[in-house]
C-alpha cells in the first residue's frame, strides 16, 4: 500500500481558487486578495500566501512586488508554448510506458481509460472525457519511476486544464478525433514503437493547441 498523506491547508485552499480560476469564475487579470480569501474561507493569513506560492507554481497566478497576486492570462502564444512543452512531457511518459511494460495485465489500467474515455463519448459527457485524458499521464508515473518528471507535469496539468475548460464545446466535437488518437497511441506502446508514440502525441498536442486558440479567438 503507497501512503499518501492528506493535503496540507494551503493544497486544499489553493485547490479550490484553481478551480474557480479554472472555470474562469475568477477573470484574467483579476487580482486575489489575501484579506478577502482568509475571510471568506476562515483560515490564516499565513496559509492563503502559501496557497498562493503553489498557485504560481502552477502556473494560474502572478505574483508581482507592489501589485499582489492576479490571474495570468491566457493568451494564443502561451497556450501554444504550453502544448509544445507538454508534448516532450507526455512523449517521455509515453516512452517509459512502452519501455518499461512486461506483460499485458501492465497495460490494464490504460485500457480501463479506454473504456471510460468510450463510455463518456457516447454520454457527450466532455468533462468526464476530459478528465480522463488526464488519468492517462497519472498511470504512465510509476513506468517512469522519475519524480522530477512527475512534478513537472502536475505542476503544468492546472495550466492545461484551464485551456482545455475554455475550449470544452470546441473538444466536444472532436472526442471521437481524440479516441482515435488514444487508440494508435496503445498500440504504438504495445508495439514498443518510440517515433509512432512521437507522432500520435505530438498530433495530439497540436489539435487540443489548436481547439484552444480557436476558443480564444472567440472568446
Amino acid at each position: 500500500m503507497t501512503f499518501k498523506a492528506p493535503d496540507s491547508l494551503a493544497e486544499q485552499i489553493a485547490h479550490h481558487l484553481a478551480e474557480r480560476i479554472i472555470r474562469g469564475e475568477m477573470k484574467p487579470g483579476e487580482r486575489i486578495q489575501e484579506q478577502k480569501v482568509t475571510l471568506a474561507l476562515n483560515v490564516s493569513r499565513g496559509s492563503v500566501r502559501e496557497a498562493l506560492l503553489i498557485l504560481e507554481r502552477r502556473h494560474l497566478i502572478a505574483i508581482l512586488p507592489r501589485r499582489g497576486a492576479h490571474v495570468t492570462e491566457l493568451t494564443p502564444h502561451k497556450v501554444q508554448s504550453l502544448c509544445t512543452l507538454m508534448s516532450e512531457l507526455y512523449i517521455l511518459l509515453g516512452n517509459s510506458v512502452a519501455n518499461g511494460w512486461q506483460v499485458q495485465s501492465d497495460m490494464a489500467p490504460f485500457v480501463q481509460i479506454q473504456q471510460r474515455l468510450t463510455a463518456s463519448f457516447e454520454r457527450q459527457d466532455i468533462r468526464s472525457f476530459v478528465d480522463d485524458s488526464f488519468s492517462v499521464m497519472r498511470a504512465a508515473y510509476p513506468f517512469a519511476n522519475n519524480p522530477y518528471l512527475q512534478e513537472t507535469v502536475e505542476n503544468m496539468q492546472p495550466a492545461m486544464s484551464r485551456a482545455y475548460f475554455l475550449a470544452l464545446e470546441q473538444r466536444k466535437a472532436s472526442m471521437s478525433e481524440f479516441l482515435e488518437l488514444f487508440e494508435r497511441l496503445l498500440a504504438a506502446v504495445l508495439a514498443r514503437d518510440l517515433p509512432q508514440i512521437r507522432i500520435v502525441l505530438t498530433a495530439y498536442a497540436q489539435r487540443s493547441c489548436d481547439l484552444v486558440v480557436s476558443a480564444l479567438t472567440v472568446a
